[in-house]
């Protein structure tokens, strides 16, 4: 286990990615890893996803994302990685 302080992930997903479970899908992936946060609907059509935790476990998610492998269909994923910020507690779609 690595001592590595834990990051922030804000992945902005676009695509067809709502009305389809995508943000279940990414809520179930994300409590497998072990990560914090929210999938939030957007109103211009993309899921924001927000995951704090190990920065590798946070790759991982990332990685599933753009996949291919997802509900929907995901066209591509911003991602931008910062410190975490708050401690958020669960994983939650919004």
């Amino acid at each position: 286990m690595s001592n590595a302080p834990d990051v922030r992930l804000t992945a902005w997903v676009h695509g067809r990615v709502q009305g389809v479970g995508f943000r279940w899908w990414t809520r179930s992936r994300a409590l497998e890893l072990g990560l914090t946060g929210f999938a939030a609907n957007k109103p211009d059509g993309r899921v924001q996803v927000v995951a704090q935790g190990p920065r590798e476990d946070c790759e991982r998610l990332l990685a599933l994302l753009e996949s291919g492998d997802t509900p929907g269909g995901v066209d591509k994923v911003i991602a931008d990685w910062s410190d975490v910020r708050e401690q958020l507690t669960g994983f939650h779609e919004r």
